[in-house]
């Protein structure tokens, strides 16, 4: 691939736009464009100031509506899979169902052999098998359909290539009102199948191009990059907000997470928390769970206070996330270079289908897999409630060690099939999977916490409980939210924002120590088993995004920048004056990098970019008899009046950053950090030397993870 980036506002624009459609290359199954756009720097009058509130507000509103709609479709067509409402095909089972009392047994909800009127047992039992996996297959098979053939960029979470557009990387076609379509539709169908997966990480890529929609309305945010990455900025928190019901969480996801606020002024964290809370209360008038919350998963009957005892199964909570949560990425890694690897690259949409049938049948066997992930999940957070119907006996302590059972194979296999099911060609998230198998291990170990005080009440460990047996000590529901905040700890590596959006989701305030306690402990475990990050941070290297880790590098030894030099005779270098029209077509054409440095015998001149050069040859190479083996020129200022040569010094850019080839490398790391450059130059007394570009850091921060760019488009050389 080429060396292409986006250049930072600081002081580092180039005049014009790149629009080539040439910068794209696709395969069947990838399309992922290896060029990065230049900007120009666009003065903002106050009217352009109100157009950015009004993007701001409408993105906010538009998430906001979208998130909650889709609550409700995905909630339909999962409910579809085991029965339908009496008296409305298009009734969900909590709207058929709402105005039955709490407790009390729903007769509007009908399941497939009800309304068939089928009375025989073995005939009901499979009528409900098949009906419940077929459609898990059409659905996702619908949906692997529409992503393989209409938008590929649709495919997956979309966080790796926010954060890589955030960073600078420019993708167009990954935020197109299409791929919008696409991925909210793909989406539900995906979540509806009963697959393993989330829809709360792609919400934040079906943010962003809500946000690049309105933009390209603008023209004032046509040429501007940066300010397009601002705007996106606000869009991703609105997502997260959405996704979570946590406007709080959404900001704070942005900072962290996908480090959009950290080299921006203040105002570019206002606009995300303004989009938040409109995209939360455009949510909350929706109203998509009909319980007049933001969440359908939220703790209730939480006691005020904790025992001191209970730290210690939380932190083996914490441990078992950080553990699991390392081998659910490592797991999900290998799956994906199989996959890359073998025939089912050539078949995603038979894979797609394979693999919801497998877990559609799988999944109808256990009980607490049959549901869809997110009621799971909210059933699983809540304690027991004798006016509330036990799910599924969880409240039965006759009946323990079932359930605890159950629990572990639940979290077992759903841990498998997430880390299969993410990075199939389908939508797919991975927060709410993974917030599943944390709750199962959670509710497990809270029962497990719960039968040993009712089996030795008079223990020294529980002397903090309540003497009353009838008053709870112990709330699995909350060990629950613990395992949850664990295992998404150990997967997204996640501190502050994760534990900002489960106090929301909770409500809790008097937990937050524990879930902070959880998550710290879950990250630290995870980082002393793999050095790799997040899941996220996995991808973006799998895919070879150049994207910079915010990693504090170090050097260990006085090592020098030198050694992340390309030397002089492994770079294409322009000659001034050894350079004719015909040459530097053909290495344009031969060549697909950014731009070429510009010597005189050794001495360094300057650096040219490509777009200036191919502009600059157009109308040459348009004349009806042109001679091409005209000589070019760089330095002579005054050479256009030449016919024999071609001046192209005003293309040359001689404002470059350069460097010695004995500075510190860890000052040659930060300089690409902080001032997210595309290319720095070595030279000593004049002479050209060498050139690091921004790939080789991120390949040189990224060398401990040994798939490095694996799934990435094959990149030429530069020897």
């Amino acid at each position: 691939m080429a060396e292409l980036y986006e250049l930072t506002e600081a002081g580092h624009l180039p005049p014009e736009p790149i629009h080539s459609a040439s910068h794209y290359h696709s395969n069947e199954n990838e399309q992922i464009p290896v060029a990065l756009t230049l900007e120009s720097a666009v003065s903002f009058s106050p009217g352009s100031t109100q157009r950015v509130w009004v993007i701001v507000v409408f993105t906010g509103a538009g998430i906001g509506l979208t998130g909650g709609w889709l609550d409700v479709l995905v909630k339909w067509l999962g409910d579809l899979r085991e029965g339908r409402c009496s008296y409305g095909f298009f009734y969900n089972q909590v709207t058929c169902c709402s105005s039955v009392k709490p407790g009390e047994v729903c007769l509007e909800w009908t399941t497939w052999s009800e309304f068939l009127g089928v009375q025989n047992i073995f005939g009901q039992s499979l009528l409900h098998s098949s009906v419940y996996v077929t459609l898990a297959v059409a659905f996702a098979g619908s949906a692997a359909v529409l992503v393989t053939t209409y938008a590929p960029y649709a495919f997956h979470t979309g966080i790796p290539e926010i954060k890589a557009i955030l960073g600078g990387y420019v993708l167009t076609a990954f935020l197109t009102p299409w791929t919008l379509f696409i991925k909210a539709i793909g989406l539900a169908l995906a979540v509806a199948s009963g697959l393993s997966l989330g829809k709360e990480g792609p919400l934040v890529h079906v943010a962003c191009c809500f946000c690049y929609m309105l933009l390209s309305f603008s023209k004032q945010f046509k040429n501007s990059e940066v300010q397009k990455r601002k705007l996106l900025a606000a869009a991703a928190a609105a997502g997260v907000s959405v996704a979570f019901g946590s406007p709080l969480g959404g900001v704070l996801f942005g900072l962290e997470e996908l480090d959009v606020f950290a080299n921006n002024e203040s105002e570019v964290m206002w606009r995300g928390f303004v989009a938040s809370a409109i995209a939360a209360v455009s949510l909350q008038w929706v109203n998509p769970f009909g319980t007049s919350k933001l969440v359908l998963f939220q703790v209730t009957n939480v006691a005020d206070t904790w025992r001191a005892f209970e730290l210690i199964p939380w932190l083996v909570l914490g441990l078992a996330g950080g553990i699991l949560g390392s081998i659910l990425i490592s797991l999900n890694v290998e799956i994906a270079l199989f996959r890359r690897r073998s025939v089912l690259n050539d078949w995603p949409v038979l894979e797609v289908v394979g693999v919801s049938a497998i877990t559609a049948a799988i999944s109808y066997l256990i009980v607490f897999s049959r549901v869809q992930t997110s009621e799971l999940v909210a059933n699983l957070f809540q304690e027991c409630d004798p006016t509330k119907i036990d799910y599924h006996g969880l409240c039965n302590p006759t009946a323990m060690w079932e359930n605890v059972f159950l629990l572990l194979l639940t979290a077992a296999l759903k841990l498998f099939l997430t880390a299969w099911t993410f990075g199939m060609m389908i939508p797919s998230g991975i927060f709410l999977p993974t917030i599943a198998i944390g709750a199962c291990l959670g509710r497990a170990m809270g029962l497990l916490i719960q039968g040993l005080h009712r089996a030795y009440p008079t223990a020294w460990i529980f002397q903090s409980c309540p003497p009353d047996l009838t008053i709870r000590c112990v709330s699995p529901g909350f060990y629950s939210v613990i395992g949850a905040s664990a295992m998404l700890g150990g997967v997204t590596r996640m501190t502050i924002s994760l534990v900002v959006i489960l106090f929301e989701l909770t409500g809790a305030l008097s937990h937050v120590l524990p879930i902070m306690i959880s998550v710290m402990t879950a990250k630290w475990v995870g980082d002393a088993f793999g050095k790799d990050g997040g899941i996220y941070a996995v991808w973006i290297a799998l895919r070879g995004y150049p994207w910079l880790p915010p990693v504090d590098y170090q050097d260990k030894k006085p090592d020098i920048g030198a050694q992340l030099m390309r030397p002089v005779d492994r770079l294409v270098v322009l000659q001034d004056h050894g350079e004719t029209v015909a040459g530097i077509n053909n290495l344009l054409n031969e060549h697909d990098f950014h731009g070429f440095p510009v010597a005189r015998q050794q001495e360094f001149l300057g650096f040219v970019t490509r777009d200036k050069l191919r502009s600059a040859l157009v109308p040459l190479l348009a004349e009806d008899n042109p001679d091409q083996s005209r000589p070019c020129v760089f330095s002579q200022p005054g050479a256009s009046n030449n016919a024999a040569h071609v001046d192209l010094s005003g293309l040359l850019e001689e404002a470059v950053l350069q460097m010695r080839p004995e500075a510190p490398k860890e000052l040659v790391v930060s300089m690409f950090q902080k001032f997210n450059l595309r290319q720095i130059i070595f030279t000593t007394r004049g002479r050209l030397i060498g050139m690091t570009t921004r790939r080789d850091v991120v390949a040189f921060l990224t060398c401990q993870f040994p798939h490095s760019g694996a799934l990435g488009q094959e990149r030429r050389s530069w020897d």
